[in-house]
C-alpha cells in the first residue's frame, strides 16, 4: 500500500488573502459614502461565545468594518431582545446582524433569529435565507459551509461527481453545505449519531466532512478513511487543555490527499466568510 502525506488545507493562508480582496472592497464602499457595520449580539458569559465574539469583532475592525457590540446578561427577557433586534433592523448605518449562538434556553432560537431583517442575515440562519439557499439565489449563506466551500476552490478539489459524506445534520453546517454540495453536482451522504454503519459510508468517500465536536462519542480514525480522500475538520474539542478536531489527524493524515488542522483550517475561514457577508450585505446600500 503506497503511504501518502496529505496536503495541509491552512485556512489562515486562504482567509487572510480574501480580507485583503475585502479590504479593497470596502475602501471603494466607503468613497461611495457606505461604511459597512456589524453589530452583534452577545447574551450572557458562556466563555466559548465570549471568545467567539472577541474575535469577530477583532477581525471586522481590522479591516475595516465598523462594529456595533451589545452585550446583556443570561435573564434578558426575548421582548427586550427583540426590541434590540428592531432597531437594528431599521438603522440603515448597520449592515449586518450577528447573534452569537447558543442563546440561553429561555429565549426561542427560531423566533429571535428570524426577528432579523433577512439583508441583514450575515449568518444565513433565517427561514427566508435557507430557503433561497436552496433555490441558489441568496448572497448570505451560513459561515462555515460558505468557508469550506472556499477552501475546496482554493485548493482545486474536484466536487463534480464527488461522493461527499458529511457527518453532521445541523442548520449551521451540514444542511446548508449538502445544498452547496449538490449545487456543484456532488453526491452528499448526511450522517448523524442514528447512522448505522458508519463507517461503510466513510470508507465510500472521495471527500468527509466532520462538525461533531465530541471526542467522547466519535473521532475519525485511519481505518474509516479510504487513501486519498480529503477530509475537512470543522469539530472543535478539548483534549488535555489543548484544542483539537473530531480527526486522528497524525494517522488519517498518512492516508489523507488533503486535510485541515484544527486550529488554523475551517476556524479561519468561518470568521473570514462572516466578514464577507456583511460586506456583501452593506452592497445593497451603495446602490
Amino acid at each position: 500500500m503506497d503511504i501518502l502525506t496529505a496536503m495541509i488545507i491552512d485556512g489562515l493562508v486562504v482567509s487572510n488573502r480574501i480580507k485583503n480582496s475585502l479590504k479593497n472592497e470596502i475602501s471603494g464602499l466607503v468613497t461611495q459614502g457606505v461604511i459597512p457595520c456589524l453589530a452583534t449580539i452577545l447574551i450572557g458569559s458562556d466563555p466559548p461565545s465570549l471568545v467567539y465574539i472577541n474575535n469577530k469583532q477583532k477581525a471586522a475592525n481590522s479591516i475595516g468594518i465598523r462594529t456595533l457590540d451589545f452585550r446583556f446578561d443570561a435573564d434578558i427577557s426575548q421582548t427586550k431582545l427583540i426590541r434590540l433586534i428592531e432597531k437594528l433592523n431599521l438603522d440603515s448605518t448597520v449592515h449586518g446582524i450577528l447573534i452569537q449562538l447558543p442563546l440561553p434556553d429561555h429565549l426561542d432560537k427560531y423566533n429571535v433569529i428570524n426577528m432579523v431583517d433577512p439583508r441583514k442575515d450575515v449568518d444565513g440562519l433565517t427561514f427566508i435565507n435557507s430557503g433561497l439557499l436552496l433555490n441558489n439565489k441568496t448572497n448570505l449563506i451560513p459561515c462555515t459551509p460558505l468557508g469550506i466551500m472556499e477552501l475546496f476552490r482554493n485548493y482545486k478539489i474536484q466536487l463534480d461527481g464527488a461522493n461527499v459524506l458529511i457527518v453532521n445534520r445541523s442548520n449551521l453546517v451540514g444542511k446548508p453545505l449538502a445544498s452547496l454540495l449538490l449545487s456543484k453536482n456532488s453526491t452528499v451522504t448526511i450522517s448523524h449519531s442514528h447512522t448505522k454503519n458508519l463507517k461503510f459510508f466513510s470508507q465510500n468517500a472521495d471527500i468527509i466532512v466532520t462538525a461533531v465536536g465530541n471526542r467522547d462519542s466519535f473521532v475519525l480514525t485511519d481505518d474509516m478513511v479510504t487513501n486519498g480522500a480529503t477530509i475537512i475538520d470543522v469539530g472543535t474539542n478539548r483534549v488535555d487543555g489543548k484544542l483539537c478536531g473530531d480527526v486522528d489527524f497524525e494517522k488519517v493524515k498518512e492516508k489523507a490527499r488533503y486535510i485541515t488542522p484544527v486550529p488554523g483550517g475551517v476556524g479561519p475561514m468561518t470568521i473570514c466568510m462572516l466578514l464577507r457577508n456583511t460586506v456583501e450585505a452593506s452592497k445593497a446600500y451603495a446602490k
